[in-house]
Formats: C-alpha cells, sequence, structure tokens
C-alpha cells in the first residue's frame, strides 16, 4: 500500500492534472498542480497504510506469543503502546516524504514556480493526518484481542471516515432539519459532527496552516468558535490522544495468556 500511495503520487504530479478551481486565485498554478496532487493521494491513501501498520501491532505478537518476551523485558504497557505508535509513524512517515520528494522533484523540474514553505507545511500536515490513523490502528491493536476483529473493526472505521461519513451527515439533517436546506446553511452543530472525522478536520487545519488554500476553496464560514480552521488541529490531536489512551487503558487490565 505505502508503494501504491507513492507511485499514485508521483503519476497525478507527472500529469500535472488541476482541475480550474478558481479563475481569480492569485496562487501560481504550479503550487495548485502540486498540492491538489498531493491532497488526492493522502485523504484516501495514508489513512490505509496507518491503519494497516496499526491494526496488527500489538494483537499481532499476541496471539504469536511474542509479547510475553516483550514484557519480560524492562518495558512496561505503556511502553508497548507508546514505542508501537512512534515505530510505525516512523514507517509511515519514510513512506510519505519519499513520495513527496518525488513529488516535489517532478514539480521542480516541469512546473514554472514551486513554493517549498507550501510544500513542508502541507508535508508536515499530512505526517500528522496519518500519525491520526496509525494511533486509531495501535488502539484498536491495543483494545482487542484478535487481529481478526482487530482488523474488522479497522475496515469499518475506514469506510466510516472515507465513505460513510457525509451519509450520516445528510441522515442528521434530515432528522433535525428536514429534506430541505435552509437557506443559513446546515445548523452549526451538525457542521462541528463533520468536523469529527479527521479527513475533514485534515482539510481545516490546511487551510489554517495553508492560507492560501481559502483562494481556491470555497468554504462556508462561521462565527462559531469551535467551527475555526485551527479547530481542525486539536481535532486531529484529540484523535491521536484518545485512541491511545483508550486501547491503553484496555489492554493494562488485558490478562496475557
Amino acid at each position: 500500500m505505502a508503494a501504491s500511495f507513492v507511485l499514485w503520487a508521483t503519476f497525478l504530479a507527472g500529469i500535472q492534472h488541476i482541475p480550474n478551481i478558481h479563475q481569480d486565485s492569485h496562487l501560481p498554478s504550479s503550487t495548485l498542480v502540486l498540492m491538489n496532487s498531493m491532497q488526492q493521494s493522502a485523504v484516501f491513501f495514508v489513512p490505509l497504510i496507518g491503519l494497516g501498520l496499526g491494526y496488527n501491532a500489538i494483537t499481532g505478537e499476541r496471539e504469536r506469543g511474542s509479547i510475553k518476551f516483550v514484557l519480560s523485558l524492562p518495558n512496561t504497557r505503556l511502553d508497548v503502546v507508546i514505542g508501537k505508535f512512534v515505530g510505525r509513524t516512523t514507517v509511515l512517515s519514510a513512506s510519505v516524504l519519499l513520495a513527496y520528494v518525488l513529488v516535489a522533484g517532478i514539480s521542480l523540474v516541469t512546473l514554472d514556480a514551486f513554493s517549498l514553505d507550501i510544500f513542508l507545511r502541507y508535508t508536515l500536515l499530512t505526517l500528522v493526518y496519518g500519525s491520526v490513523y496509525v494511533a486509531v490502528g495501535i488502539g484498536l491493536s491495543a483494545f482487542m484481542k484478535s487481529r481478526q476483529i482487530a482488523l474488522i473493526a479497522a475496515a469499518c472505521l475506514y469506510m466510516l471516515f472515507l465513505l460513510f461519513w457525509d451519509v450520516f451527515l445528510v441522515f442528521l439533517q434530515f432528522l433535525f432539519v428536514g429534506q430541505e436546506l435552509p437557506e443559513s446553511g446546515l445548523p452549526e452543530w451538525i457542521q462541528f459532527v463533520a468536523i469529527l472525522n479527521p479527513s475533514t478536520a485534515f482539510g481545516y487545519a490546511t487551510r489554517w496552516a495553508i492560507p492560501e488554500f481559502n483562494e481556491f476553496v470555497l468554504f462556508p464560514e462561521s462565527d462559531a468558535f469551535y467551527l475555526q480552521n485551527r479547530v481542525g488541529v486539536v481535532v486531529l490531536m484529540a484523535w491521536i490522544i484518545i485512541p491511545l489512551c483508550v486501547g491503553y487503558a484496555r489492554f493494562r487490565r488485558t490478562t496475557l495468556h
């Protein structure tokens, strides 16, 4: 999957495909090409890599019996959870960095202009986004007793976040608002539910860290403090911390057979 991500990202950079998003954008078109190519690859591929690396990290060792050897060393269960997270995040980061370095190299050769500042900021955000799904995978691996159950849970979460979250929001709209959307848009609390999706939070965090995104991405603005772009960063951090804490709390109380 990591190799597929690298190939797909470089392919998008190579074909230089970008829709005409905003006629009046002042951002150089070459930078738009790069950002679009990276975003299309990251949103769907990075969660697959993160969950794939995380779901088997602890349950696999429990089923093989090697977890007892790991814990016989001067390691606590907290050390195991944190160590697995750091190690798997490092692997994911290497894949992302390889893909983005190749994308940057292609862009430097084929495009008219290249913004290193935007490139570095977006790369950092992608690494944070990927670490979210590594944390979710590690949390599931620490929480579940079976590798198969952890895999099923990871697959369900992927489908929920990437495929069915919008369906869930439409259901909330029909239930609390009705079929016709009011002129003022969705209620702010439903918009906040949307941000709780890590992929949506990634978009908010991107617009906060890279204001140039606001020049070509049309997105409704709100005065509510919990709907500001910086909230996306908070949600991403929460998705890293909470799954690890919940998984560790369960793992700490589990009897290893």
